[in-house]
């Protein structure tokens, strides 16, 4: 669908525009990276990227950033090793022992989830029927939250996942599964992201996920609840 220059471009456009939110220009992308190819010919590039439908360009004048096709390609792509680099967060740490119960072991694992991520964090039990939201000051600290309206429709979207969260939990497939924009299962969603991910925890299941803005930091946010559903089953 794209050749192999593209996806470089378009990786580079994302990464950037996670880290900065602001439209990339091709002029940061010559900067900042060594494609080996010439102002006219990023520009050129960039411009394909946008008719096919992976990239946006908000204003004439401006750079480019990503639609919900160009995360989901980015996601769909992710190289392992990219997943790998995550490892510094020493998540076998947080399950050096019990806290005592499974409530408070499972919220002290949305606490570090929310911390780690710099989104919001949840953690469901099925059974116990008790759901912990962490990480209201990380999410808030985010560029996107500065809107009225945004955080209006952040707060509609959790009103409506937590209201739907069983039918969820019986939906999701075994894997993480992540929903980008208007692939949200949940109205008025079009401008956020979910990772979520099942788990069964010490006999009941459950559900973590972070939600965010779109522009989230996927590799590492599908790398944390990967690593916390893996060791839930080991634990």
């Amino acid at each position: 669908m794209i050749t192999q220059r593209q996806n470089q471009l378009l990786n580079g456009i994302i990464t950037e525009y996670i880290n900065s939110a602001r439209p990339v220009s091709s002029q940061l992308l010559e900067k900042k990276y060594d494609f080996g190819i010439s102002p006219a010919t990023i520009r050129i590039e960039m411009q394909k990227l946008t008719d096919k439908g992976f990239l946006h360009q908000p204003h004439t004048s401006a750079g480019r950033i990503p639609t919900d096709k160009g995360y989901r390609f980015f996601v769909d792509n992710l190289p392992e090793e990219e997943l790998a680099e995550f490892e510094e967060f020493g998540i076998e740490n947080w399950f050096e022992k019990q806290l005592g119960s499974s409530l408070k072991f499972i919220q002290a694992v949305t606490k570090n989830l929310a911390s780690a991520s710099s989104g919001l964090a949840l953690g469901y039990l099925l059974g116990e029927k008790i759901l912990w939201k962490e990480g209201w000051k990380e999410i808030f600290q985010e560029p996107e939250f500065t809107e009225a309206e945004f955080i209006t429709k952040f707060i509609q979207m959790l009103e409506e996942f937590e209201k739907n969260i069983e039918d969820f939990i019986l939906e999701f497939p075994v894997e993480t599964r992540v929903y980008i924009g208007k692939e949200n299962p949940i109205s008025k969603a079009k401008d956020f992201s979910i990772i979520a991910s099942k788990f069964v925890f010490p006999d009941q299941g459950g559900i973590f996920a972070i939600l965010g803005p779109k522009r989230m930091s996927y590799p590492k946010n599908i790398y944390l609840i990967n690593s916390v559903v893996k060791l839930l089953k080991n634990y």
